[in-house]
């Protein structure tokens, strides 16, 4: 007899070995008819594997993280095949499921163009129409690597190569189409009811620069035309959204291929937010009892072989000079925190000074891959809002808290704390290779920082191997238009380095004792937040943080020294405000002004000039009419001060 145990805590019991397809069958019709795959004790299959003892099974069906991946996955078999019948000269690399759809690799010396696409895309219906059923087969491994090298697939040989030694070597079949794979798939192609080609993009072989550049076909795949339909619509809004476009269209930054890529150049307008989130930081910081610092773009070897970084983090690092040839080396720095741990030991430290709370508007540099670069997002120079408190074990919970709230009242004042969510990232004792070695300690400080953010109440998710190589941290996360999960802004606990930095501070007994450190960003990297915030208000920034937040259009030249002097006005009290005084219609410069996406437009004729009112447009609220000039700036001023959204 074997006992499933299902999702509901409900067992049921088989006489024998039962498939996961007949079991979801006995359970409820309308689910076998749904279902796509199963979990068996937390591990996804097929429907066809055959549970043979007693387990924990949850039926899976596209509404699942599980299900919807085998959905996907199998779209991607699907492309590839539609690719080998058409161009049979290509070679198959890989083909995941993603979030939001799937890709396939492919290397192919012609590039695929929009017209190619349409034609897999018909390949692909009539291989949905067939309904081949997906069938797993295993071969050993020199078998594995002969039959993917005769059939001229290289790549698939070396994937093979590569894995361990005893590890399954798994095939699906679909028609005469044949792929190495893991797993899992639904049942047979037909299964899959609406898909749609989005893009191809390069993408080098297993993502390095220093391999061939393979054409990647992207997708999605859902239950219905329906779903795709409101998906498609989405990914309309996403692209109006996309601060890569909006970026370049209100000039706020753009690229240029001699600077080089991840290098963008932040032009006058973008350069002003980034200003006016600086001045907004520092001095948040500064009130909540912050001391700034500034130190060195680079350092000598010397100081990231203490700290760990020169053989953790040197492949993402700017080296410059040779060890080789004798000649000194040094990097550009990845972050301050050793910068800030030397100013921290030029002089010794009572325990009634701590904490010590440094922060700095730092310009960092990572050597990022070609491959993970993405307009503002991740770069390989930015600006981060970074920060080191030091302090005794005691002041650890209430100093983690302060950073919370610090960080909440930043996303708050930017109107993106509802996009926001937490991880907390902790080491992999199976890999610690990549992290310093001290099991005992890492297990403490994690222990420690759930039993903070439990109290605090925080709702995280937990994530394995994502932890800084020194220490866990909680990150948080958010997803650009496009669907892209990526970090925003970490707090690290950290227990390595105050001692190799030697670092400690006279307790009460005069002793030394080492400190905790806890690092932070408060909004994270500058540039990134920009994107954000480009996509969170589609280039429409509430009024405190626009570039420019008034604009005067003067109807005709008789009107320019009466708005220049309202202008003067304007900018004596702080406010960004321009002047057009181009000989248009006033009907062009409201449209140019809409499309900038200006809170305010001070529209002046006749009759404002005699009256000393302005009629304004509202980007939000419409046309308010005249108004008197004192009225407008306090009402302007008001927003401003109140950093209304």
């Amino acid at each position: 007899m074997i006992r499933i145990t299902l999702k509901d805590g409900s067992v049921r019991e088989y006489a024998e070995a039962v498939k996961i397809r007949d079991a979801a069958a006995s359970i409820s019709p309308s689910l076998a008819k749904s279902a796509l795959a199963g979990e068996v004790d937390g591990i996804v299959r097929d429907l066809d594997y055959k549970i043979e003892k007693d387990c924990r099974l949850n039926i899976l069906t596209f509404n699942d993280k599980g299900g919807k991946n085998a959905y996907r996955h199998t779209s991607s078999h699907i492309l590839a095949h539609a690719v080998k019948r058409l161009y049979p000269e290509a070679r198959l690399a890989i083909g995941p499921a993603i979030e939001e759809g799937f890709y396939y690799d492919f290397d192919l010396e012609t590039p695929f163009t929009p017209d190619d696409l349409s034609k897999i895309e018909n390949e692909m219906a009539a291989i949905v129409k067939a309904d081949y059923p997906l069938e797993r087969f295993t071969l050993p491994r020199d078998e594995a690597i002969k039959f993917m090298e005769e059939k001229g697939e290289p790549y698939k040989a070396e994937l093979i190569r590569e894995l361990p030694e005893g590890e399954e070597i798994s095939f699906y079949r679909q028609g005469e189409f044949v792929d190495l794979c893991a797993g899992p798939h639904v049942p047979s192609t037909g299964k899959i009811k609406a898909f749609k080609l989005l893009s191809v993009a390069g993408a080098y072989w297993r993502g390095n620069e220093k391999n061939k550049m393979l054409q990647r076909i992207y997708g999605t795949s859902f239950p219905s035309q329906n779903d795709l339909n409101e998906y498609l619509k989405r990914l309309e809004e996403a692209k109006k959204r996309d601060h890569i476009k909006l970026g370049r269209e209100l000039e706020l930054f753009t690229t240029a291929e001699p600077v080089g890529q991840g290098l963008p150049l932040l032009m006058p307008k973008g350069a002003k937010v980034i200003q006016i989130l600086q001045r907004f930081v520092e001095d948040e910081e500064e009130r909540r009892g912050y001391q700034f610092t500034r130190t060195p773009y680079m350092a000598k070897s010397d100081l990231y072989k203490i700290s760990g970084h020169w053989s953790h983090y040197r492949d993402s690092m700017f080296v410059l000079g040779d060890e080789e040839k004798d000649v000194e080396v040094m990097a550009l720095r990845p972050m301050t925190c050793p910068f800030q741990f030397m100013i921290y030991n030029s002089r010794l430290h009572s325990y009634r000074e701590l904490p010590v709370r440094y922060s700095e508007t730092a310009t960092l540099f990572r050597n990022e891959s070609s491959g993970e670069m993405h307009g503002l997002i991740r770069l390989r120079q930015f600006t981060i809002s970074e920060g080191h408190i030091i302090c005794t074990p005691e002041q650890l919970e209430a100093e983690f808290s302060g950073v919370l709230d610090l960080i909440n009242y930043m996303m708050d004042t930017l109107g993106i704390k509802e996009d926001i969510w937490y991880r907390f990232s902790k080491w992999d004792p199976a890999n610690r290779s990549k992290y310093i070695d001290n099991p005992e300690a890492w297990e403490d400080t994690q222990a420690k920082m759930k039993a903070i953010l439990d109290k605090l109440r925080i709702d995280y998710a937990e994530a394995d191997g994502e932890a800084a190589f020194y220490g866990p941290k909680l990150d948080i996360q958010f997803k650009n238009v496009h669907g892209k999960e990526d970090t925003i802004i970490t707090v690290q606990i950290d227990f390595a380095l105050p001692e190799r930095f030697d670092m400690f501070y006279i307790d009460k007994n005069s002793e030394k004792k080492r400190p905790y450190i806890i690092h932070r960003t408060s909004v994270g990297c500058y540039e990134r937040t920009l994107a954000m915030l480009i996509e969170k208000y589609a280039g429409a920034f509430p009024t405190w943080l626009s570039p420019v937040q008034v604009k005067l259009l003067p109807i005709a030249e008789s009107h320019h020294d009466y708005a220049g002097s309202l202008a003067d006005r304007l900018k004596s009290l702080g406010l960004r405000c321009e002047l057009d005084r181009r000989n248009e219609k006033i009907g062009y410069k409201i449209r140019e002004a809409q499309l900038e996406k200006v809170p305010y437009m001070l529209i002046i004729g006749d009759k404002e000039k005699e009256s000393g009112t302005v009629s304004v447009r509202s980007r939000k609220e419409g046309d308010l009419g005249a108004m008197a000039a004192d009225d407008f700036i306090n009402k302007i001023l008001n927003e401003v001060n109140s950093r209304a959204k």
